[in-house]
């Protein structure tokens, strides 16, 4: 179908698999991710509706996408603000906090294995390097240091803060008792209750690390992006806090360029697969034809020459459109630029090639007519000319024209040689005499005597007429 694919095609094709995967890696277990997958088998029904002929049918979904596009963005605009929030390369300069005093880690774990054995429900959050305040709700400021024991007497049954998660931001407690958004993903097993789903639900939406203590089970769980498993140690708990939160990776813990390339494989391959599929049916309708009138300009040519003639002024050029999303150009937006730094003096015919044509991404050049444009090319001489005053009518009266001086007398132009060959003086704008009465003087500009001779001056001069008395 394609004789070739540009390195744009293989760029554009590996960007918008980039960006495709981390929407999904973000949103795969929310129930925006949920819409997106229900949007689009309705896209697919459009398409294989509108290709078979079901004018109805593709009508109806053409103006329901219109109506969900506005819907979808009041909806989720939570979704869509954390997705360019996470896009936004400067997020890391102005969005990273200070992770404030160290917590101690390892008695705080002993604290939270603790209310597991003794059954104690709680939900501890762990704001990370992505605020939380949107998702936060009616929960109490606190900012007081953590411990082990201040986390334990806020969570034991019949205290006022036991209800609700507890949120430590920049070494301390931050919040307590405060609502989270609830996960909605189908995939939570049954036996969790609401803490396990407000600890998935927030950190589906951001960055942040959350523990779990189950009443009923009493199980230590940790969530993070998205994805709860269960914690067996304190130490093992210590660890993963530590990690996360204030140890920096060593250059020997990286995954390798190869691990992270392998890392969920086969989601990887899905996506740039639907991506590819989905660039082939946008490139395989191809836009249409159209005919324009370029005008030719030329551009290089050196110092010491002119263009005197050329001809035509423009060429038909047709053009092609590689998509259907592409809008043809309109007219006096395509120009041919011909290089003539390797021409010299005399006349000759010039060819018109497609790549002297400067075209937007995805239009190209099909024919041009003419195919060449005939130009001709001269020495720029320099000259000095004598300048004359152009007088019309007469002086009223008695008195008459004695003297007339024009300053400067001489001036300097450049033109093409054949013409500047047959110059000797250059005339100024008429000087109307019926108007004099008596002596004076009047500034005049310069007349070209041909639109290829250029002046290099300022263009006027002074013409002083003497009369008689």
């Amino acid at each position: 179908m394609f004789s070739f694919i540009r390195w744009q095609d293989a760029a554009d094709i590996i960007i918008m698999s980039f960006l495709v995967y981390q929407l999904y890696g973000w949103f795969k277990n929310t129930k925006a991710f949920q819409v997106v997958i229900g949007l689009g088998s309705l896209g697919v029904v459009y398409l294989v509706t509108k290709n078979l002929g079901f004018f109805m049918t593709s009508w109806i979904l053409q103006e329901l996408g219109t109506a969900l596009f506005v819907l979808i963005i009041v909806i989720f605009q939570s979704e869509i603000r954390q997705a360019l929030y996470r896009f936004s390369p400067l997020r890391n300069l102005f969005g990273r906090q200070d992770n404030g005093r160290l917590i101690d880690l390892v008695e705080l774990s002993n604290s939270i294995f603790s209310m597991a054995r003794e059954k104690i429900g709680a939900l501890i959050v762990f704001q990370r390097k992505e605020p939380l305040d949107e998702y936060l709700l009616h929960g109490v400021l606190l900012d007081s240091v953590v411990s082990g024991q201040l986390i334990g007497s806020i969570f034991r049954d019949g205290t006022p803060l036991h209800d609700g998660a507890t949120v430590i931001r920049h070494g301390r407690i931050y919040q307590a008792s405060a609502h989270l958004p609830l996960s909605v993903s189908s995939e939570i097993p049954q036996y969790y209750g609401t803490r396990h789903r407000a600890a998935l639900g927030v950190s589906e939406r951001s960055d942040a690390a959350v523990v779990v203590v189950s009443e009923e089970r009493g199980e230590v769980s940790f969530a993070l992006a998205g994805e709860l498993r269960r914690i067996d140690t304190p130490e093992t708990l210590a660890g993963v806090l530590n990690g996360l939160l204030y140890s920096p990776v060593q250059e020997g813990t990286k995954p390798s360029l190869w691990h992270r390339l392998h890392r969920n494989f086969w989601s990887k391959v899905i996506t740039v697969l639907l991506v590819f599929i989905t660039w082939l049916i946008i490139t395989a309708r191809e836009g249409e034809i159209t005919n324009t009138l370029a005008p030719v300009k030329f551009r290089n040519l050196p110092e010491n020459y002119l263009l005197t003639k050329s001809y035509p002024d423009g060429v038909e050029v047709q053009l092609k459109t590689v998509s259907s999303l592409i809008p043809a150009p309109k007219e006096g937006e395509v120009a041919a630029e011909v290089d003539l730094s390797s021409f010299k003096e005399g006349s000759s015919s010039i060819p018109v090639r497609k790549e002297d044509f400067r075209l937007p991404p995805g239009i190209i050049v099909t024919r041009v007519k003419p195919s060449a444009v005939k130009v001709t090319i001269e020495k720029k001489v320099h000259k000095w000319l004598q300048v004359k005053a152009r007088m019309t009518g007469e002086v009223p009266g008695k008195r008459r024209l004695r003297k007339i001086k024009v300053e400067p007398s001489a001036v300097k132009v450049e033109g093409p040689e054949s013409i500047m060959s047959r110059l000797e003086i250059i005339e100024t704008e008429p000087v109307a005499l019926s108007g004099i009465r008596q002596s004076t003087t009047v500034e005049k500009k310069l007349v070209a005597p041909s639109t290829q001779v250029r002046l290099l001056g300022d263009g006027n001069v002074k013409v002083t007429l003497l009369l008689t008395r």
